[in-house]
């Protein structure tokens, strides 16, 4: 405890670790700690109760946070032509076909989200070494496998966000910063948690949402109280 900075030390005096909170409680704690120099991300940890290893009890969806993340959305689009151009006129920051597969081939991951047309994915394909452990690889459930580009990039540039179950059974995102008004911070976790809960397989039994916690950046996680939640 003595190595924990003066600024996380504060931030433990506001947090019960025997409670579960309320999420409108967690987040007004969240944002009553001390702030740090940057704007810090609001992040879920969610454990499901699923068989991460059964094929049929995979997690994996996305939805549209009102409010956005908050978080600067780089987007590449591989697509050849019209589409690229397409993809541009939306908002992508970078679109074409070879030259960014090259790119990425060669390490190139300095982006947030990829987007790519059906006739690429045999090539992008390939690069599922570099794509797959980053969470960038584009799949059709996503809805990042399309050829109406230009409404893919302006969902993913809104706030349209992946969620995904990890080995362990669990669901990582963040969904919002910090600085944002309580209301919109509290919006969003409702849009995510409901979809989330709308996600679980038929084969799942018990339980769904086992537990739940938020937790910012640098900051403290707090148990929040499933009972609490009101979910669709």
């Amino acid at each position: 405890m003595a190595n924990r900075s003066k600024r996380m030390r504060e931030a433990d005096k506001l947090v019960d670790k025997s409670k579960a909170y309320k999420l409108e409680e967690a987040v007004d704690i969240l944002q009553s700690c001390p702030a740090t120099k940057f704007d810090q991300s609001l992040n879920i940890a969610l454990q499901i109760g699923i068989d991460p290893k059964k094929s049929d009890q995979q997690v994996r969806g996305t939805v549209s946070l009102p409010h956005g993340t908050g978080q600067k959305v780089t987007l590449v689009v591989i697509a050849k032509g019209d589409k690229a151009k397409e993809a541009l006129d939306a908002g992508a920051d970078f679109a074409g076909a070879d030259e960014y597969i090259e790119k990425i081939k060669g390490g190139w991951t300095d982006f947030s989200a990829l987007i790519a047309t059906p006739d690429m994915m045999r090539e992008l394909g390939k690069l599922g070494k570099v794509l797959g452990p980053r969470g960038l690889m584009p799949t059709p459930k996503a809805g990042t496998v399309t050829n109406d580009v230009a409404k893919a990039v302006q969902e993913v540039k809104a706030g349209k966000i992946e969620f995904k179950v990890d080995k362990t059974g669990a669901v990582n995102n963040a969904v919002g910063k910090i600085s944002f008004k309580k209301e919109k911070l509290l919006d969003n976790l409702n849009v995510f948690l409901n979809a989330i809960s709308r996600s679980k397989p038929a084969s799942a039994k018990g339980a769904f949402l086992r537990s739940l916690y938020l937790s910012t950046t640098m900051g403290p996680g707090l148990k929040i109280d499933l009972q609490s939640l009101t979910l669709a």
